[in-house]
């Protein structure tokens, strides 16, 4: 049987915990980074690698879709081989596959590159998250949980950021070096300071379920990272991914309820407020990257802001997830966790309803409180939403849990960029042809001389090209509105959710790290 080291109560603390808890949430930040850090980055990349716009996505596209598959079956290998020299081996790979992301010298290595650095990263954020919860009690979790969720949180938010200054101030490629000196202290202190994990070498691998679970999260991770370029449903491509995203999903449901040991344990499935968890978390994740991948290009190309003043202007909304974090992780042990994800969610929800009043001649301290209350709300959901999913869930199941948890975050996210930039994309060229059919050489506005009509003369080359700027302008505006009305009445629903989380009972029990598939 493969057991995680004896860890300790609240009265009998794990040595070294401040030495671990800094490693786990270094390397949590480093993999949360790295899914948005490189995206600033890809104009670059493309004229150093000589790659079309098309090609040059694939490097987000092999990073997200490898990070995706291989999250399922971290709980598997960690009883397998024992946390500790699992976490260290990805740590390790995750380090040595930037070096190599950054060094890449053609379109195909860097795509290879960011495949493996997916591979090795998709268990980072698991295996941090079950450490977390086991060096500390119970009545200490909701504290480590605010720490370590401010790098899960954090991270997608400041990574534009911090990509466009490493970009901007040095290459690209620092992006991906700069994981070097983290990685290798983490590793360090992992090494030295992480208790020993002994694994069971004579599990055996349930290849048929992991293989049909691959097939359906690359095939609707590949649809909806696609879609949006290959017209959706009108695309050959899209279809046949769609059709075995969704064929792969059915025969993994089918096989883990009839088979007697698949690797994701379907009791995990049974607890009810983990299940009610995973929908929570995957609606978090939807509001968590879509809502920052709207931000961005609104402030640049609607407010016309500089690149550094939107990302300046972002920043509070990560001030606002680790002022929530930080304060929930003391109120989570004193109140009811449920009604601070209640407020967090009524928080989000006023911030969405807010952004679509939203012109571009809005005021600058408007948008920056407006967001720093959504990064609150964020905090204020996913904080409370760690500790009560996992309250009644028996530890031996924790890591295949956190890495349920990991799965639905990033296919909630995947699914809210998705959606809201098709939204976007479709409701833009819609009301630029509704409120370009106005504008005719009829319109009245348009006649009567006057610098107005003189300008915006319709019949000359200078005023067609500055009224098709205005009515895109304004059929932008409008759709933005659409997007965030969207997501105004998607979070609200998710209050329903809260009705079936139990709060937990204040014990604490040492946790045995035995995979569902032991005898």
């Amino acid at each position: 049987m493969a057991t995680s080291p004896q860890l300790k109560t609240a009265s009998d603390p794990v040595p070294h915990r401040l030495i671990i808890t800094l490693c786990t949430v270094g390397a949590t930040l480093m993999q949360a980074l790295d899914q948005t850090i490189a995206n600033v980055a890809l104009p670059y990349m493309q004229g150093s690698l000589s790659a079309t716009y098309d090609e040059i996505t694939w490097v987000l596209t092999s990073y997200i879709t490898a990070a995706a598959i291989m999250t399922a079956p971290v709980g598997w290998l960690a009883s397998r081989f024992g946390r500790k020299y699992l976490f260290i081996t990805c740590l390790a790979g995750f380090t040595l596959t930037s070096m190599m992301c950054g060094a890449a010298q053609s379109l195909t290595q860097m795509v290879v590159f960011r495949l493996l650095q997916g591979v090795f990263g998709a268990a980072l954020v698991p295996l941090s998250q079950s450490t977390m919860m086991d060096i500390y009690p119970i009545e200490q979790r909701g504290k480590a949980m605010a720490i370590w969720g401010v790098g899960v949180m954090v991270g997608p938010i400041l990574g534009p950021t911090l990509g466009g200054y490493l970009t901007e101030m040095y290459n690209w490629r620092y992006v991906f070096y700069i994981n070097l000196p983290f990685g290798i202290l983490a590793i360090l202190g992992l090494t030295f300071f992480m208790p020993r994990s002994f694994g069971n070498f004579n599990l055996r691998f349930d290849w048929l379920g992991f293989g049909v679970l691959s097939l359906g999260i690359g095939g609707l991770q590949m649809m909806l990272d696609r879609g949006q370029d290959q017209d959706w449903f009108n695309s050959r491509e899209v279809i046949i991914e769609a059709v075995l995203g969704g064929l792969g999903v059915y025969l993994f449901i089918v096989h883990m309820c009839t088979a007697k040991k698949p690797f994701i344990p379907v009791l995990l499935f049974k607890d009810r407020n983990f299940a009610a968890g995973l929908v929570l978390m995957a609606a978090t994740g939807t509001i968590l990257v879509s809502s920052s991948s709207l931000m961005a290009p609104w402030l640049q190309n609607l407010a016309n802001y500089p690149v550094e003043a939107a990302g300046l202007i972002m920043a509070p909304r990560g001030i606002g997830t680790m002022t929530a974090m930080l304060t929930g992780g003391r109120l989570s042990a004193k109140i009811d966790p449920r009604k601070l994800m209640a407020c967090g969610i009524l928080m989000l929800a006023w911030s969405m309803w807010e952004m679509t009043r939203w012109t571009p001649d809005i005021a600058q301290w408007t948008i920056v409180v407006t967001i720093m209350i959504q990064g609150a709300g964020l905090g204020f959901v996913f904080l409370p939403l760690q500790v009560l999913a996992f309250a009644t869930l028996p530890p031996q199941y924790r890591t295949d849990g956190a890495s349920l948890f990991s799965l639905f975050r990033n296919i909630g996210a995947a699914v809210g960029v998705s959606v809201t930039s098709a939204m976007l994309s479709h409701n833009t060229q819609v009301l630029h042809e509704e409120i370009g059919a106005s504008v005719t050489p009829f319109n009245r506005a348009l006649q009567g001389g006057g610098a107005v009509s003189h300008m915006w003369n319709p019949m000359q080359a200078h005023g067609a090209a500055a009224l098709d700027h205005i009515v895109n302008q304004q059929a932008q505006i409008t759709a933005y509105i659409d997007d965030y009305w969207m997501m105004v009445f998607t979070t609200l629903p998710s209050l329903a959710l809260l009705l079936l989380l139990r709060r937990p009972k204040m014990t604490s029990a040492p946790p045995a790290e035995v995979h569902a598939a032991m005898d």
